[in-house]
Order: C-alpha cells, then structure tokens, then sequence
C-alpha cells in the first residue's frame, strides 16, 4: 500500500499518522521524501488497515494499492532515480557510467595496464574477474584470491574502483574489504540464502539477471537484497536464453526502459556476455545508450586472442576507446553525460 501526502505536509503530522498506522498492525513503513511527492510506502500484511481511518488524516491525498510482489524495489515507493555511490563514482542519476576490464584477471602486467587503458578512455569503474563461474570444471576458474590482490594493486595504481563477483557466502567478509561493489552473477541471482546475507552488509551489490530469469523474478531478488536493509543495488541486464543459438544470449533491450518504469534502481547493459561475438559489442553498446541504460558493462582484453576466459567477446583498449568516442555523441542527444 502507497499513501500520497498533500504537498507540504509538516513532519510531525507524518509522525502521527505514522504512529497511528503503526498501532493498527504489524507493517513496516517506509516514508519517501521527493522533491515534488511524499509517500509512505506500507510492506507487510496491509488487509488489516482502515483505509477509512487513514483518509482521515487531512494530511492524506490518497491511498493506492500496490499489485506487484516486489515493494522496496518498486517505482511506486520510491519515485525518484537512485543513485548509488559505487567509490566516489556515482551510478544513475544523469551520468553515463563506463565499466571495463578483462573478463579474469591473469597478472599484475595485464589488470593494471588494461586499468590504465581504459581509465584513459573514459572508464569509471574497473571490472575484472577473481573467481570464475564455469560451465565446464576444467576451465580456467580465476585466480581467486590472488586475483583479488591484483584488483587491488590496479585500483591503487589507477585510483579506478573496482567490482568484481562474489561466488561464495563464505567469501562476503573477504570481499567487503577488498572490493567497492560485489557482483552477483546471472547463476547466483536466484541464491536466495546468498541475496539474504548481502542484504545485511553495507556494499553496492551489482545484481545480474539470471539465464532465464522473467523482469519480475530478477526485481524480486533485488528485493531479497533490499528487505535485509541493503538498497545499494544495481541491475544489470546481460542477455538471456532464448531460442536462438547465433550469439551467446539474447540481449533484452527493452528490458532498459520496462525497468526505468517499474523500478527506481539503475540498470547496466553488458554487450559483451549478452551477444559472446566482440564485433556486435560496439553496436549494442550504442543501442544500450540510446534507450536509457545508466551504464555499460563491457569486457577488455590486451589480448583477446589469448584470454584465459571469453576472448571471442573481448574488444581491445583501441577499440573501446573507439566506442567511447561514438557514443558520447548518442548520450548527448538523449540528454546524459559521458
């Protein structure tokens, strides 16, 4: 349930009307001060409240009932943009955030020149892999915590702040420490005893949509985040499987502007997972842009040819250095910042 204030409305009227609804039952309430709307957003059993009672109150514009499951992450209770502090680098909002590296991180040479890179170019944030998911169990899994390390020499190097993805709960505290922004991967995002612990810390959590994961189910695992207390989420969509075998996914465009209308969370786009081929990431980079994304995820390799993992998707620095160029043009005409 979403109540609408009158515009104006003087704190301590919000507090007793607070108080009131508190005393009618077991619901959290969530007061939301924008800069044209005040709202108090009810989560928990709501069929017990006198909407007659609340309409009382002088101070009440009107009462609205929320149909979808997902609350803290849902537009209606939050109507402006978020905008999460990712190290001093803001993600949403009117920038376009820029986030490049190497799908994993192989050495010391190779993290801290491609940070360099792309720093040079325009990239905010630096991506790069510690632990690696696999399909196969003799693949190339990461150097772990060597990794980790690495990132690190790269952001002290370079001054970029780094996200990188959590595999294991048993890691979080390792993570909190080394990372700015822990990324949940699209075979995590339906980890719900994972979702639950990140929703007790106080980090940026980069939520990628799962493999065949629906809008409603990736917003209802942000929501398993934000119920914790944690609502430093960012959604990130990276292509899911469909029917079609050309690319590696399908990236769901149009998810960018369904989730600008449902959710209040800032959504990436990551082109080089969601087609698998380097030559398509430069275009749907430049599609992302242009309906809205507040972010783009993108894998960088100094030498693609002989990546340890995902090479076939990975563009050089000179190539993104090319796209950034391109599309500070295309975030200029629909209003955002490069």
């Amino acid at each position: 349930m979403i109540i609408v204030l009158r515009q104006g409305t003087p704190k301590p009227e919000i507090d007793q009307l607070c108080e009131t609804i508190s005393k009618m039952g077991s619901v959290t309430i969530n007061p939301v001060i924008g800069t044209d709307l005040t709202i108090l957003g009810l989560i928990g059993d709501t069929s017990h409240l006198d909407p007659t009672q609340i309409e009382s109150f002088h101070c009440v514009e009107r009462i609205m009932h929320v149909a979808e499951p997902y609350k803290k992450a849902n537009r209606s209770f939050h109507p402006d943009d978020t905008v999460v502090d990712v190290g001093g680098v803001k993600v949403g909002g009117n920038k376009l955030t820029m986030i490049a590296g190497p799908c994993s991180v192989e050495g010391k040479g190779q993290i801290c020149g491609i940070a360099e890179r792309v720093k040079e170019s325009g990239a905010a944030i630096l991506r790069g892999g510690a632990f690696k998911p696999r399909t196969s169990p003799y693949a190339f899994q990461g150097l772990k915590y060597e990794g980790l390390e690495l990132l690190k020499e790269a952001r002290a190097h370079t001054g970029l702040p780094i996200v990188s993805e959590l595999m294991s709960p048993y890691d979080i505290d390792r993570f909190i420490e080394d990372v700015d922004c822990i990324q949940v991967g699209a075979r995590n995002m339906q980890n719900f005893d994972l979702l639950r612990q990140l929703g007790k810390i106080d980090k940026p959590i980069l939520l990628k949509r799962g493999l065949s994961a629906t809008i409603e189910e990736w917003l209802m695992s942000a929501e398993y985040i934000m119920a914790g207390g944690n609502e430093k989420v960012i959604l990130c969509e990276r292509g899911i499987r469909t029917y079609e075998t050309y690319t590696r996914n399908t990236v769901d465009i149009g998810a960018v502007p369904i989730i600008k209308r449902l959710s209040h969370l800032p959504i990436l786009v990551d082109p080089s997972h969601g087609t698998g081929k380097r030559w398509m990431v430069s275009p749907m980079t430049k599609a992302a842009v242009a309906v809205g994304a507040d972010g783009i995820m993108i894998e960088v390799h100094n030498d693609p040819q002989h990546a340890l993992c995902d090479g076939q998707q990975s563009i050089t620095p000179d190539t993104f250095d090319e796209i950034m160029k391109e599309i500070r043009v295309i975030a200029q005409a629909v209003g955002r910042e490069v």
